[in-house]
């Protein structure tokens, strides 16, 4: 099925925009870049030929755009989806959905009240490694898992100057690198029993949580979800262990580095991995290579666009984003009482 592409707007023009979205919709043939809200001045160079507006609330309130793509700091996701929506346009929140579980619930009524896709970008689901993590489940290759571990490390021991770590409602590595963690644990796992974490700030001037370490607590096994700021070695992406054998994978899915350094995802193979950087699968008897499978973010988009044209399946529902929310206001609380608590007992569950 063929449909007029949908016109898309972006609003915020840092790393994000720039790395993580407008390279997918200036590929994909389902979508045209139409207008980009930002005080920096360089996007009227890098794109002249779209719309250009200084305040978001101008673009949201002028632009015909039909989709709206929102990348500016998390502290204002609630304020320019409610705008976003009640003037119609379908929505896409960078993550974290929202700071707090109210605000979500308010924009998913909206949405379903307007009839619009509402959607968090939950991009990792489409991580090569976590694909071929999710394939050796289908395949039963553990057998009857006991431990998962995913790791988002960093080696970042002086705080920088920039709003993900300096705000103070949504900031921290636990709302941002968190949040893909525990959705791709959700995903794959379904909720937990119940949750126990520490989430500390470690780093001197500190803020935020620098810091994290969420078990989620299974009938029969368990998930531990970490992310630092004092790894300088190789990242321990993911460790699973079962009856049936362990698989270990370090690094990085290479699609961000790509994206960085101007790689065009126009080609179904941009984002193959390298054979040396694949995992291994252990059994009592060998060790060997699992070939990592080919991440595909512009899968998401695709999905989405959809959504939009046909009513299909939103890739990633507000209700699933909120999940994450309300696990992370769970682990915080657990991290201050210094006990586990049940899933059970969290808000809207």
């Amino acid at each position: 099925m063929t449909f007029s592409p949908i016109k898309t707007a972006v609003i915020g023009y840092g790393f994000s925009a720039k790395t993580f979205h407008i390279p997918f919709i200036t590929t994909l043939d389902e979508f045209e870049l139409v207008a980009i809200s930002t005080s920096k001045q360089e996007v009227k160079g890098d794109w002249p030929e779209v719309q250009h507006y200084d305040h978001a609330d101008d673009l949201l309130m002028q632009s015909d755009t039909e989709l709206v793509i929102i990348t500016a700091p998390n502290d204002v996701h609630f304020k320019l989806a409610k705008t976003a929506l009640e003037n119609g346009k379908h929505v896409i929140i960078e993550k974290p959905f929202v700071t707090n579980i109210a605000d979500g619930e308010e924009l998913i009524t909206l949405a379903k009240e307007k009839g619009l896709v509402l959607s968090v970008y939950h991009n990792r689901r489409w991580d090569g490694d976590f694909l071929t993590v999710k394939k050796m489940f289908d395949e039963q290759r553990f057998g009857e898992l006991k431990h998962f571990e995913s790791h988002f490390d960093r080696f970042r021991p002086e705080v920088r100057q920039r709003w993900r770590e300096q705000t103070s409602e949504g900031g921290g590595i636990l709302f941002d690198l968190g949040s893909h963690l525990l959705d791709q644990a959700i995903t794959l796992l379904g909720l937990p029993e119940a949750i126990s974490a520490d989430c500390k700030m470690m780093r001197k001037g500190s803020t935020n949580v620098d810091y994290f370490h969420l078990i989620l607590h299974y009938p029969n096994h368990l998930a531990v979800l970490h992310g630092d700021m004092f790894s300088a070695g190789p990242n321990k992406r993911f460790t699973v262990k079962g009856s049936g054998g362990s698989y270990i994978k370090c690094g990085l899915d290479p699609q961000e580095e790509r994206l960085i350094a101007g790689s065009i995802p126009a080609t179904d193979d941009w984002s193959e991995e390298e054979p040396s950087q694949y995992g291994n699968f252990y059994d009592a008897n060998s060790c060997h290579a699992i070939a990592t499978e080919r991440g595909c973010y512009q899968e998401y988009f695709h999905q989405i666009a959809q959504a939009i044209r046909t009513g299909s399946a939103c890739p990633v529902t507000a209700e699933d984003a909120l999940l994450n929310i309300q696990l992370i206001e769970l682990a915080m609380e657990s991290s201050r009482l210094g006990k586990k608590l049940l899933i059970k007992d969290m808000q809207g569950i």
